[in-house]
């Protein structure tokens, strides 16, 4: 197994003054900085990878470091860039926890932008949306794809479907969908780049809510299958769903 996996792995904010490229030299921000010295122990000399949608990802060397703050040079390119199918989660918002849990699984699970709403019963109104933008870097860095996804702030349900772009499915997990939708297919099927999927709270989305759903021509009701699955759960299960498609979608265009 390669070395090279075992390296600190951290993102490379973009510069347009600097590209990438075989010598060049970046800055540290101070929490990488203190990160790599105060949390790892590296110091001057020590390798690390960093990494950028537009740059690939780079070994790199630590060519200063010295509490909050440092440098580093680009050695050699490990993988080239390429690009993420877009893909987007509305969800709304859940209790703190239940939120990062999210953001860390979606952004594993290949979102490219996360819409938090708000929705009849959504349990919370407010997102700190720094805080969740943070959260979606590091789980990037640990899963070691090339870009970072978007963390937007909260806006009402309703909001979301008067801007969705009526070319884009947006599969939304209703409860109960058979009783809801009667004659619907309910299938998860024909998934492409810039769709989205739409959980609702604990407690599920209101009649009301499901019925504006449903009157959108480019909503799709989905089941996740017979059981009641906590929010959180059907994210994961959604998003499981929709990956599978874009890959075999991506598999018969080669």
């Amino acid at each position: 197994m390669n070395s090279y996996i075992h390296l600190p792995r951290l993102y490379l904010t973009p510069s347009p003054q600097q590209p990438a490229g075989a010598g060049a030299q970046f800055l540290l921000d101070p929490a990488q900085a203190r990160y790599l010295g105060t949390v790892l122990r590296k110091k001057s000399g020590d390798s690390l990878r960093v990494f950028n949608a537009e740059a690939g990802e780079w070994r790199a060397v630590i060519s200063t470091l010295n509490k909050d703050k440092g440098g580093f040079v680009l050695e050699e390119q490990m993988h080239p860039p390429h690009t993420q199918p877009e893909r987007t989660l509305v969800f709304a918002l859940l209790k703190r926890d239940a939120t990062d849990l999210v953001i860390r699984m979606g952004t594993e699970l290949g979102v490219t932008h996360f819409q938090p709403v708000i929705t009849e019963r959504t349990n919370t109104h407010r997102a700190n949306t720094d805080r969740l933008n943070s959260i979606a870097r590091e789980a990037a860095e640990q899963c070691e794809r090339l870009d970072l996804p978007l963390v937007a702030e909260p806006c009402p349900l309703t909001s979301l479907l008067a801007s969705w772009p009526s070319d884009k499915n947006l599969f939304a997990a209703i409860e109960r969908t058979e009783d809801r939708a009667p004659g619907a297919s309910l299938q998860l099927t024909a998934a492409r780049a810039g769709d989205g999927l739409l959980i609702g709270p604990e407690g599920g989305l209101s009649d009301a809510e499901c019925q504006m759903l449903l009157g959108r021509t480019f909503v799709t009701p989905v089941s996740l299958g017979k059981l009641v699955l906590r929010a959180d759960t059907a994210v994961v299960s959604g998003l499981t769903l929709m990956s599978t498609l874009l890959r075999s979608a991506q598999d018969q265009s080669l």
